[in-house]
C-alpha cells in the first residue's frame, strides 16, 4: 500500500494536534504561583509545553499504529489516516521517531530534571499502550497519572514547586474523566450488543460500579478545593477569600453534568477533549477565573 493524500491536514490530524491543549497544564504551576507574567517562567513554560505536545504527539501516531485491527471495526476510529490507509505504518513510524526526536532537543534546552520528567512520561504511556491499558481501574488511574505529570513538567522545567493541593486535585478530577471515558467506550459497546470491550478488562455489567466511583471522583475534587480554600497556603495567594467559596458550586454544577451526559450516552470518545469544545465548559471556567481575579 502507498501513501495518498499527504497534505498538512492528514499529519495534523495523526499528531492531533488539537490533543496539545491538555498540556497547557504544564502553565499551571506559574499561573497558580502569580508568576506566569516572568518573562523567563514563560518562555520556559513554552519550552516544556511544546517539547511536551510533541512527544505527546509521537506516542499518539504509535497508539493508532498498535490499535489498527482494533480501529478499522470501530465506527468512528476507521476514519483516522492511518486506519483509513490514507498513511501508511511506515511513514508513522518514521514520522514518530523524528518528532520525539525533536521533542528531547527541546527538553534539553529546557534542563535535565523536566527531561526526565518528560523521558518518565513517555516510558509510562508506553506501558499504557502495551499492558497497563488493557487492566481493569489501572487504565483510569494510569490516565490520571499522566495528565498530573504534566502539571509535575510544568513545575520541573519552571522550578516552580508544586502544591499539594494541586497535585490532589488533578489526581481526583482526571480521575473522574478517565472513568467517564471508559464508561462511555463500554456503553457505546452496550449499544450494539457487545458484553464487553475488547482487551480492556471490562463488561457492561461494570457501567454502574464505574458510575459510582467516577462520580465520586470528581466530587472529591470539591472538597479538595473547598480545604484548600480554607487552608494558610491560600491566604498567602489570595487577599480575599470569600468569592473563591464560589467556585464550588460551578465545581459541582461542571462534574454533575459531566456524569449526566455520560449516562445519556451523549459524552464523546474523550470527555477531556469534549471540556475544551463545549459552550458551557468555557463559561463555567470564565466564571471560575473571574472570581479568581476578584480574589487577588
Amino acid at each position: 500500500m502507498t501513501d495518498h493524500g499527504w497534505t498538512a491536514g492528514l499529519w495534523i490530524k495523526s499528531f492531533r494536534v488539537h490533543q496539545w491543549a491538555k498540556n497547557a497544564l504544564i502553565f499551571l504551576p506559574a499561573v497558580f504561583s502569580h508568576r506566569i507574567l516572568q518573562s523567563q517562567v514563560l518562555i520556559e513554560s513554552a519550552l516544556a509545553f511544546l517539547a511536551f505536545s510533541l512527544c505527546a504527539s509521537s506516542v499518539y501516531v504509535i497508539n493508532d499504529l498498535f490499535d489498527l485491527a482494533a480501529d478499522r471495526r470501530h465506527p468512528r476510529k476507521r476514519e483516522r489516516p492511518f486506519a483509513s490507509g490514507r498513511l501508511t505504518a511506515r511513514s508513522g513510524f518514521v514520522a514518530s521517531i523524528a518528532v520525539s526526536s525533536v521533542a528531547i532537543c527541546l527538553a534539553l534546552v529546557v534542563g535535565y530534571r523536566f527531561t526526565a520528567v518528560l523521558c518518565g512520561y513517555y516510558c509510562l504511556t508506553w506501558a499504557y499502550t502495551l499492558r497497563l491499558k488493557h487492566i481493569a481501574l489501572v487504565d483510569v488511574m494510569t490516565l490520571a497519572a499522566l495528565y498530573t505529570l504534566r502539571i509535575i513538567a510544568g513545575s520541573s522545567a519552571t522550578s516552580i514547586p508544586v502544591s499539594f493541593w494541586l497535585l490532589a486535585f488533578s489526581i481526583f478530577i482526571f480521575l473522574s474523566l478517565g472513568i467517564a471515558k471508559r464508561y462511555t467506550e463500554i456503553n457505546d459497546a452496550k449499544q450494539v450488543g457487545n458484553a464487553a470491550i475488547a482487551d480492556r478488562g471490562y463488561t457492561t455489567a461494570d457501567l454502574p460500579f464505574l458510575l459510582s466511583i467516577g462520580a465520586a471522583a470528581g466530587y472529591c475534587t470539591v472538597v479538595v478545593m473547598a480545604f484548600y480554600i480554607n487552608s494558610a497556603d491560600s491566604l498567602v495567594l489570595y487577599h480575599h477569600r470569600k468569592p473563591l467559596w464560589l467556585v464550588c458550586p460551578l465545581l459541582l454544577f461542571w462534574i454533575s453534568r459531566v456524569w449526566l451526559l455520560t449516562t445519556r450516552g451523549r459524552m464523546p470518545d474523550d470527555p477531556v477533549v469534549f471540556a475544551l469544545r463545549d459552550r458551557s465548559s468555557w463559561f463555567i471556567l470564565g466564571g471560575i477565573a473571574l472570581i479568581v481575579l476578584v480574589s487577588l
